[in-house]
């Protein structure tokens, strides 16, 4: 097992977008986990993006990301999620969604923060056994 899951926590407050303070909502999770983000760019060009996931919840996922996206855009989110105790298969999840909230971080490698609602469609994929 990665040293990335060791990153999992939960938190039981989230960042409201609209006035930036932290209320109660829903339990978001922490997690460090590799993410491809494929969508449209600010130009109309399709972009595919390697990232890190750095927070999901039932409704919304946080992640850098170095494509001009803007508020609106419709993304896709495939997290690989490793065998864990508990998991006995590798997954591959599929999220789609639109960018609610753009966050410049010069803090980060990547140019900003995107926060995404998720469709509450998903697809789950489990992948073979590595040995």
């Amino acid at each position: 097992m990665s040293n990335k899951m060791n990153c999992v926590r939960p938190v039981k407050s989230s960042i409201d977008y609209r006035t930036t303070k932290m209320i109660k909502r829903e339990r978001d999770f922490d997690i460090c986990l590799p993410t491809s983000v494929s969508g449209v760019d600010a130009r109309g060009r399709e972009f595919q993006e390697q990232t890190e996931l750095t927070s999901i919840s039932a409704q919304e996922a946080i992640f850098p990301l170095d494509s001009d996206v803007t508020i609106g855009s419709k993304l896709n989110l495939c997290l690989e999620i490793p065998k864990t105790l508990i998991l006995e298969n590798h997954l591959r999840l599929f999220l789609s969604g639109k960018v609610v909230f753009i966050k410049i971080d010069s803090n980060n490698k990547k140019k900003q923060l995107i926060l995404m609602h998720l469709d509450k469609k998903y697809k789950i994929q489990p992948l073979p056994s590595r040995t």
